[in-house]
């Protein structure tokens, strides 16, 4: 289920449409890290501002120019084309002069570099500081409505819908992975390929199980048999007694998790498991096939509680400032905002 068709919390309240991304300083994003790199090792952490290229092109072009393979340029996530972005890489094995070098033919903006002894790896950041400016909202109200969406949003929490992003420029990444784990299409040669299209799947049927929570109005509950994780450990347990944790997710200690199934995923139990069972049984994807594919599943927040959301006016309509923390998307957060969907103007992949 692609984020058009998804229920929004805050369906109530008026919008105020809208538009993002008309230059890339209107969409500024900003990697926190998950460490700081140690000083020594192999791997050069190279933090770069761009803009107008997507992660897997700047990885691209550092390879060539670097004369590394792709495959050893880490980094933690993917980032937008439409965005200036700022975002670590590790490369094997080259020195801070050759990346200069390469760095001002590219015509890339070098924040830092600091030696790590080990590549860094997706997931490894905190999550994403943004500033976005909203141009020509539709109505003169607009920053009194942004603010009244913000303070509920804050009050219920945010869910945590996968964005249009992670479903590709023509929106059928889902497709093709359901394709690929059910043996209707071949399988891509390009591992991280592979990896793409069969999380987007994922995520999908994660949509599905959020939206299906939503719409029964159990989004603001616990239910019995819950995964839930804490949300400042991140430890997860199943809920035995609902009215023991129902306080504790009021006050945004706790969060239900939904499934990113695979033929590994750790299941909740009792309510909780039969809601998932109704989302797993419209899927023709077996355990088997998950494992034929190496997808071994996960666990996924359902509910986001945000951090401090700054605004202020700009001429021509509002500036956001606010943190997400990592696999979270920002246009999930807008749309609410704009109630429009200004996920279709990424393009992650």
């Amino acid at each position: 289920m692609l984020p058009a068709d998804l229920p929004l919390i805050t369906a109530d309240l008026p919008g105020t449409g809208g538009l993002i991304k008309v230059e890339p300083d209107h969409f500024i994003v900003e990697e926190v890290p998950l460490y700081t790199p140690s000083g020594d090792g192999d791997h050069l952490f190279v933090a770069i501002t761009r803009a107008g290229r997507t992660t897997r092109q700047v990885v691209d072009d550092l390879a060539g120019g670097l004369g590394v393979a792709a495959k050893d340029i880490g980094y933690a996530g993917l980032k937008d084309r439409q965005a200036r972005t700022t975002q670590v890489f590790s490369v094997p094995g080259v020195q801070a002069s050759q990346v200069e070098s390469v760095a001002d033919a590219l015509d890339l903006e070098l924040r830092w570099m600091q030696p790590n002894a080990r590549k860094l790896k997706t997931g490894h950041l905190l999550g994403n500081q943004f500033t976005i400016t909203v141009l020509q909202p539709e109505a003169p109200d607009a920053l009194e409505r942004a603010q009244i969406i913000l303070a509920a949003l804050a009050e219920r929490g945010l869910p945590n819908y996968f964005g249009s992003q992670r479903f590709g420029r023509f929106g059928d990444n889902a497709e093709q992975g359901l394709g690929i784990l059910t043996g209707q299409r071949r399988r891509p040669g390009a591992q991280w390929l592979h990896h793409l299209l069969t999380s987007a799947y994922q995520s999908q049927l994660f949509n599905e199980y959020l939206a299906k929570r939503i719409r029964r109005g159990q989004f603001d509950q616990i239910l019995g048999g819950d995964l839930v994780k804490k949300t400042d450990t991140g430890g997860m347990f199943v809920v035995e007694d609902v009215d023991v944790e129902q306080p504790r997710f009021d006050r945004g200690e706790i969060t239900f998790t939904g499934p990113l199934f695979g033929y590994e995923m750790r299941r909740p139990e009792g309510a909780a498991a039969a809601l998932e069972a109704r989302i797993e049984a419209t899927s023709p994807v077996t355990s088997a096939d998950w494992k034929r594919h190496r997808v071994s599943g996960n666990r996924r927040p359902g509910r986001l509680f945000l951090q401090t959301i700054e605004i202020e006016p700009n001429p021509q309509g509002f500036i956001l400032r606010f943190f997400l923390p990592k696999g979270a998307y920002a246009t999930i957060l807008l749309r609410e905002v704009m109630k429009t969907d200004p996920g279709l103007l990424d393009d992650e992949s």
